[in-house]
């Protein structure tokens, strides 16, 4: 009982939570991006027009965002950097697709836009490529 009301982790508790984390928002994620990746043309003439970019162009951005970047995400590999363009894109879908409803039809976005918070600021923890890469 008092290691579980314990404030104190280890190093590799903390990986093995980032490892997680990543790999259950990347692989989310990839998959609503791999629905619209395959959909493209049915979706490209519904798709919301974000800041006049043409709904083609912003269908290929979100689709770079969820299936690519969350790709990034699952390996680990340029984990921050990777993290930007879904946060992003969880903004627009929650702000602009969902009028900001975070208790409403935008709390899957929220929950995706907090994670994905947590990766920018955290990093991806030792059990990564960008971990490999940085040794």
């Amino acid at each position: 009982m008092k290691k579980l009301l314990s404030t104190k982790y280890s190093a590799g508790a903390f990986n093995a939570a980032m490892l997680v984390l990543r790999l259950g928002l990347g692989i989310l994620m990839m998959h609503a991006g791999y629905n619209k990746l395959v959909n493209f043309g049915e979706m490209q003439h519904k798709f919301i027009n974000f800041m006049g970019m043409g709904t083609t162009a912003s269908l290929a951005l979100v689709v770079f965002a969820e299936f690519f970047c969350s790709l990034f995400l699952i390996l680990g590999l340029f984990t921050r950097l990777a993290a930007i363009p879904l946060i992003i894109t969880m903004c627009v879908a929650l702000f602009k697709a969902h009028n900001g409803e975070v208790f409403g039809d935008g709390q899957t976005a929220t929950l995706y836009l907090t994670g994905y918070i947590v990766l920018l600021l955290v990093g991806p923890g030792r059990v990564s490529v960008d971990s490999m890469i940085s040794k």
